[in-house]
């Protein structure tokens, strides 16, 4: 199946530490290709989807930072009013979206949307099925 992974990081909102992370990122040159944050009120969850999964994993936590790989789906979405139809399937389905954001870069006409289920493989056979494109991680890279 076609995951790809995505670096979560755990940053206290606190001045400059989200500055501090994207810093560490780029004198290490990776690439910087997806972000969410999500935030409570004593810290935030940064997803991205970065050039280098594994490096960025490693200077991430040598820097303090609490970090995690995990696998999503990134799937191509006509960018038109579509997406409903994809949240459709999985709901009709009774696949449960964690969460899913939007991505800035475009596959041909499409939008990109990375997604994290609570039943991965089940999903991706149910999207392919369905003639939905799933990209994989050279792809986004």
């Amino acid at each position: 199946v076609m995951f790809i992974k995505q670096i979560s990081v755990f940053i206290e909102n606190r001045h400059g530490r989200l500055t501090e992370f994207t810093k560490l990122l780029g004198k290490n040159d990776i690439d910087l290709i997806a972000l969410s944050i999500a935030d409570t009120t004593n810290f935030g969850i940064l997803r991205a989807i970065v050039s280098d999964n594994d490096k960025a994993l490693k200077i991430s936590r040598d820097a303090g930072f609490t970090a995690n790989l995990t696998e999503v789906l990134a799937v191509a979405v006509p960018d038109v009013p579509g997406l409903d139809g994809v949240l459709q399937l999985l709901s009709d389905n009774d696949i449960f979206i964690e969460y899913l954001y939007s991505f800035v870069r475009r596959v041909g006409n499409d939008a990109i949307i990375i997604f994290r289920v609570d039943q991965p493989e089940r999903c991706a056979q149910l999207l392919k099925d369905n003639g939905i494109r799933i990209l994989e991680q050279n792809e986004i890279a």
